[in-house]
């Protein structure tokens, strides 16, 4: 019997690994969702914040390899801030299969994303907190609820203001390519990600990339949490 391929998810800026518990309680034969918990969030909430997304890859590789639990095969997932964080350890993981027997790197997704190495024109990162929040709902589309509670905003902020820094900041290795093919999705009506930036990622590997609309806006995934099951298991 095959068992389903592993798919690593990272969430998108302020978000932890409960972002996809809607996600994994659609069941699948192809594919395994496993949510990846960045550090200062959640149960990892006492931990410190990273703003360079080498850095918490390099940390998060142990969890991941535990999350993997020994699949010949791993696929990876990621949203706005998420892409970038796959993409990156996507490439921790092909060099892991490389040097040590690690998982095969089957199929990277990216969601909601421009190429990463495309800039934004104007950055949320240094900006006061009433700034900074409007700022991000502009890049979003999506404000987080908490995000209108004062103590609750105090206690996000910093989560939020650590993702968007490290997102804004990410500058990947000039002509850094994956081997595995990449299947960018994109919400047919993402009023902040074109079409045109979608299709970027396919400088982002020596292999195919594919790209995929679904219906819905930027945040598909959370209006939607059966669209996102069903495109990972037309593409493993």
């Amino acid at each position: 019997m095959i068992r389903p391929v592993p798919v690593l998810c990272f969430p998108y800026a302020g978000a932890g690994a409960s972002a996809f518990r809607r996600h994994r309680e659609y069941p699948s034969d192809v594919v395994r969702l496993c949510p990846v918990q960045l550090p200062g969030r959640e149960e990892r909430f006492d931990e410190k914040l990273y703003t360079d997304v080498a850095e918490v890859v390099d940390n998060l590789l142990p969890n991941m390899m535990d999350l993997v639990n020994g699949s010949p095969r791993v696929a990876l997932f990621g949203h706005s801030l998420g892409a970038v964080l796959a993409f990156e350890a996507a490439h921790r993981l092909e060099s892991r299969h490389r040097e040590v027997d690690g998982p095969d790197v089957l199929r990277l997704f990216v969601s909601g994303s421009a190429g990463p190495w495309t800039r934004r024109a104007d950055p949320a990162t240094g900006l006061s907190d009433d700034r900074f929040v409007a700022r991000v709902r502009e890049l979003a589309g999506y404000e987080h609820p908490a995000l209108s509670h004062p103590q609750l905003r105090e206690v996000l902020l910093p989560t939020l203001r650590a993702d968007v820094a490290m997102h804004e900041s990410y500058r990947p290795p000039s002509g850094l390519r994956l081997a595995a093919p990449i299947t960018s999705i994109r919400g047919s009506g993402d009023d902040l990600v074109s079409a045109e930036e979608a299709a970027q990622w396919s400088a982002a590997t020596t292999a195919e990339c594919r790209m995929v609309e679904v219906a819905g806006g930027h945040m598909y995934l959370i209006d939607s949490p059966p669209t996102l099951v069903q495109v990972l298991e037309q593409e493993c």
